[in-house]
């Protein structure tokens, strides 16, 4: 390695350690997420799967939990920290698809600075370790490529089964996989080789644990996640959501870069066949059944994640190996001057706004109800409700109040969700004597009261109302309720929805 890569090679690991700390520190002040309060549940009692998803998410809060204990940081220590092996998968794989350190670090920064990863990292959802997994394969694939050597398959199955141990989603990686094998000439040796395969089963051995839990809970989860766009329930209105999300989410300067990249290589073949057809088809694969999908139900824009190390792969290819027209060269350099600072300007915007609101004046916005701004507040006056009036549980009519509430009231504190419990199916089930004597039901505010416990309960009071606020903005007043004189079985253990008839 010469001077010059030595020190674009330093450099960049010092901007990715920098980038890695500012959102640790970010991670310690934010209040959870109440997907990351739910996914710390789990982590609780790991399982080989759960209603939702497969159980990555779990294994990863509890290694943070582990180290930091049970504090916001201690949930996301290793989400965040794993940005650094993702970050060197981007690097070599870039490096070894593209040539040279320049494009190798264009790519390891771009993607750490799209709020895919940003954001991605720090809130802590399935998302985040399938970006890592996603990296992996990438990698992987290009050793296959680079070195000829039938052993890395091994490691392809590998990353496709940690991707599968994430979410349902990496399973597009096989057919992808086959595409580019079929695509490319000199690749097609490997149908007759034993080595993919030998990778397939590698994957299916460390994907197995999900499909042993799902054989043994009627297969709810694989129907729950694989059954969402039925192609009976058509409505396009979704697809007008994808493209602004998208930039959004990769910021829009790498948004651009990532565009020119994959038009150059298409179109202006930049970089070897082998190389070019990899990224297109572990990109495109992916975004083609996220566009069937958003035909016919909403595509959240974090679901893009496993397309993430392709695109910035070929946003660094555009900015610094196409030979572009001047106007083409300008707007690049300028993308490429400014994507840093602009991701890193929107990551701290959105850490600012997320837990003050000062950005929007106090008003609402999108993070006002996923981001848990109060709860801590919130749940101290829940506690003491429920102390003064002696009840020994506290029942919540979802599973996000049911994490928040775990997460934020005393340990040990008694908290059951009353309904959907397939969800919890993993968990002991609560102690009978601590749902027989007075409990408390915590919910929003609601004008027609809770009908349903009215029927279960000989009597329902209304013992406080308290307000989740950010700054001066109430986001949701609860109701706490008494309930008393149980008639019957206080949980309802009604199927999910996935598997009535």
């Amino acid at each position: 390695m010469g001077g010059a890569d030595a020190r674009i090679v330093r450099n960049t690991a010092l901007v990715i350690l920098a980038l890695v700390a500012l959102r640790l520190v970010a991670a310690a002040f934010t209040p959870i997420t109440f997907d990351e309060a739910y996914y710390w549940m789990w982590s609780k009692n790991l399982a080989g799967g759960y209603y939702d998803h497969p159980p990555m998410v779990a294994y990863v809060i509890r290694a943070g939990t582990l180290i930091a204990g049970d504090t916001e940081l201690g949930v996301r220590l290793v989400s965040i920290l794993l940005a650094l092996p993702m970050s060197y998968a981007i690097y070599r794989s870039a490096a070894i698809l593209f040539g040279g350190a320049r494009v190798a670090a264009t790519s390891a920064i771009l993607l750490n600075v799209t709020m895919m990863a940003s954001v991605g990292t720090l809130i802590v959802t399935p998302d985040a370790p399938l970006l890592v997994a996603s990296s992996f394969v990438l990698f992987f694939l290009a050793k296959v490529l680079e070195t000829g050597r039938g052993v890395w398959w091994l490691a392809v199955g590998a990353a496709v089964g940690a991707a599968l141990l994430s979410k349902y989603t990496a399973m597009f990686f096989g057919a992808a996989i086959l595409i580019w094998l079929a695509a490319v000439p000199k690749m097609r040796r490997w149908f007759l080789s034993p080595w993919p395969y030998l990778g397939g089963l590698v994957a299916l051995a460390l994907f197995s644990p999900v499909i042993l839990w799902n054989a043994d809970h009627q297969w709810v989860s694989f129907v729950k996640q694989l059954g969402r766009a039925r192609i009976e329930d058509f409505r396009p209105v979704f697809i007008a959501e994808l493209i602004p999300t998208q930039i959004a989410f990769a910021t829009p300067l790498v948004f651009i870069l990532g565009a020119m990249g994959l038009h150059a290589l298409t179109w202006r073949r930049a970089g070897a066949l082998a190389s070019r057809v990899l990224i297109e088809t572990l990109f495109w694969t992916i975004v083609a059944y996220f566009v069937w999908h958003s035909l016919h139900a909403r595509v959240e824009a974090n679901w893009f994640a496993p397309v993430y190390p392709p695109f910035v792969v070929a946003a660094a290819a555009a900015a610094n190996l196409v030979q572009w027209k001047p106007r083409a060269r300008r707007l690049v350099d300028f993308c490429l001057r400014w994507a840093a600072p602009t991701g890193i300007v929107m990551f701290a915007a959105l850490i600012l706004q997320a837990n003050t609101g000062w950005l929007s004046g106090y008003r609402r916005d999108a993070t006002v109800r996923s981001v848990g701004v109060g709860w801590r507040e919130l749940a101290s006056g829940i506690e003491a409700a429920r102390v003064r009036a002696g009840a020994t549980c506290v029942l919540t009519p979802d599973y996000g109040t049911t994490g928040w509430l775990a997460f934020y009231l005393p340990r040990g504190t008694c908290v059951v969700q009353q309904n959907q419990r397939i969800r919890w199916v993993n968990m002991p089930e609560p102690d009978p004597k601590l749902l027989a004597g007075k409990l408390i039901y915590v919910d929003e505010l609601r004008p027609d009261g809770h009908p349903a416990l009215n029927d279960l309960f000989a009597q329902m009071t209304q013992v406080a109302q308290l307000q989740r606020k950010r700054g001066p903005l109430v986001v949701e007043t609860y109701a706490v309720d008494l309930l008393e004189g149980a008639r019957g079985d206080v949980l309802d253990r009604s199927p999910p929805p996935e598997l009535l008839p």
